[in-house]
C-alpha cells in the first residue's frame, strides 16, 4: 500500500462560459414535503425500468416513474417506522431469478432496508455501528451492494440473502468516516472509496471471489455466515487540502468531488507488480461555483459522457466528459430554484436531469427539442 498527494495545478482547467451545446427547460417540480431530499437515483441496472427512480429524504422513500410528456408518476411511498431516521442514499438493486427491482436506502440510524417495488421492506442489512452515507449497486452482479459508513468501513452484502459479505476496515483502511463508494464499471472485483480524513481508496474484492459466491448459496441463518475482513487497499492516495466527499469511476479514471468548488478527473496508475511503485495523473479540473458546503454529489449519463452537478444556490452544472480542455454544456437555473442541490441524477442519455434539493423540491429538466 503507497500513499501519495493528489494536489496538482498543472491539470487542465475548464472555462466557465456555456457552450449551450444542450439547452435544458424545467419540464415538472414536485414539493415533497419540509425535510431536505438527499438523494435522488435512476435505474440503471435493468433496461425495462430505465425511466424509474427513487427520492431518499427525512424518514421516506418515494419510487417515481419519469413520463415521456415530460411530467412524473408516482409510484409508492415509503415512511419508515422510525420517525427520526434520515435516509440519505438509495440504490437499485433486483432479484436473482426474477430480477424484480429492489431499492437498498441507508442512512442516519445505520441500518439499510431492502424495499420492493410495492415499498415493502423485504430484508433489513444490520451491522454498521454509524450512519450509512452512501450505496452503491455492483454494475455486473445487481444483487451486491456496497455500504459506506460513518463508522469508517465499508460493507459489501448480498441483498438476495441478506448477508454481509466482506467489511473493508482495519490497518489499512480509512480513519474516519467514509462518504462515498462506486464500483469500477468494468473490474467487477475493484471498486474506490474516500472518506472524512481527505484520503481516497481502491480495494480489489479478487481473493475473495469464492466467499461471495458462497454468499449466494449460504442457506443457514445469514449471522452465522463468516464475514471477512479485508485490511489493505491496493492504492491510497491524500488530498490534505480538503475533504473528497464524492468519487465515481469514468472508465479507468476517477471523477472526485471536494469541498473547494470543483471536481478533479485523475488516474490511478496501479503497479500491481511493484506495489512500492505509485504514479498519478491528474487530467482535468471543473470548476462548479458555489459548492463548497459538503453533501453534494454528481452523477453522471450512462455510457459517462457529462456529469451534472448542484451547487448551494440551486443551479446545475453540465460538463462534457469527453473533451479536452473541459467544455462546460450548460448551467440550468430557474428563479424558484433557490436552495442547496444535494444530488443530481442523469437518465441513460443524459437527456433528463433530476435535482434533489434541500427545500423538500425534486426538479425535472429536459432537454429543449430543436
Amino acid at each position: 500500500m503507497s500513499e501519495i498527494s493528489l494536489w496538482n495545478e498543472s491539470l487542465v482547467a475548464g472555462s466557465l462560459t456555456p457552450s449551450n451545446q444542450k439547452t435544458y427547460k424545467v419540464t415538472k417540480r414536485v414539493h415533497e414535503g419540509k425535510k431536505p431530499l438527499c438523494s435522488v437515483v435512476f435505474n440503471f441496472i435493468d433496461p425495462r425500468f430505465y425511466n424509474f427512480f427513487v427520492t431518499a429524504g427525512g424518514n421516506g422513500i418515494n419510487m417515481y416513474n419519469c413520463l415521456e410528456d415530460g411530467g412524473i408518476s408516482s409510484l409508492h411511498s415509503y415512511t419508515d417506522e422510525d420517525k427520526e431516521e434520515s435516509f440519505y442514499t438509495a440504490s437499485w438493486t433486483c432479484s436473482l431469478l426474477e430480477r424484480n427491482p429492489f431499492v437498498a436506502a441507508g442512512g442516519l440510524k445505520g441500518r439499510i432496508r431492502v424495499l420492493n417495488l410495492q415499498n415493502n421492506i423485504i430484508k433489513t442489512l444490520v451491522g454498521h455501528q454509524g450512519s450509512v452515507n452512501e450505496i452503491k449497486t455492483h454494475p455486473m452482479i445487481p444483487q451486491l451492494v456496497l455500504s459506506a459508513s460513518n463508522d469508517g468501513t465499508v460493507r459489501l452484502w448480498n441483498v438476495e440473502t441478506g448477508i454481509c459479505v466482506l467489511v473493508f476496515a482495519g490497518s489499512g483502511g480509512h480513519e474516519s468516516a467514509v462518504l462515498s463508494v462506486d464500483f469500477h464499471p468494468y473490474d467487477m472485483h475493484r471498486f474506490v472509496s474516500c472518506c472524512m480524513k481527505t484520503t481516497t481508496k481502491v480495494w480489489s474484492m479478487k481473493e475473495f471471489g469464492k466467499h461471495v459466491d458462497e454468499s449466494f448459496t449460504w442457506k443457514d441463518d445469514p449471522k452465522t455466515f463468516q464475514t471477512q475482513v479485508v485490511q489493505f487497499p491496493v492504492f491510497t492516495a491524500s488530498d490534505r487540502m480538503t475533504i473528497v466527499e464524492c468519487n465515481c469511476w469514468v472508465g479507468d479514471y476517477i471523477l472526485s468531488k471536494s469541498m473547494t468548488d470543483k471536481i478533479l478527473l485523475w488516474q490511478p496508475q496501479l503497479k500491481e507488480n511493484s506495489p512500492g511503485e505509485v504514479t498519478l495523473d491528474v487530467l482535468c479540473r471543473y470548476p462548479i461555483p458555489k459548492s463548497y458546503l459538503g453533501h453534494i454529489k454528481f452523477s453522471c449519463d450512462l455510457p459517462m459522457n457529462y456529469v451534472s452537478i448542484g451547487n448551494q444556490k440551486g443551479k446545475i452544472y453540465v460538463w462534457d466528459l469527453k473533451t479536452r480542455p473541459p467544455v462546460l454544456i450548460t448551467v440550468l437555473s430557474h428563479y424558484q430554484s433557490k436552495s442547496l442541490i444535494k444530488q443530481t441524477a442523469m437518465s441513460t442519455d443524459g437527456n433528463t436531469i433530476l435535482a434533489a434539493s434541500e427545500d423538500g423540491t425534486l426538479w425535472r429538466w429536459d432537454v429543449k427539442r430543436v
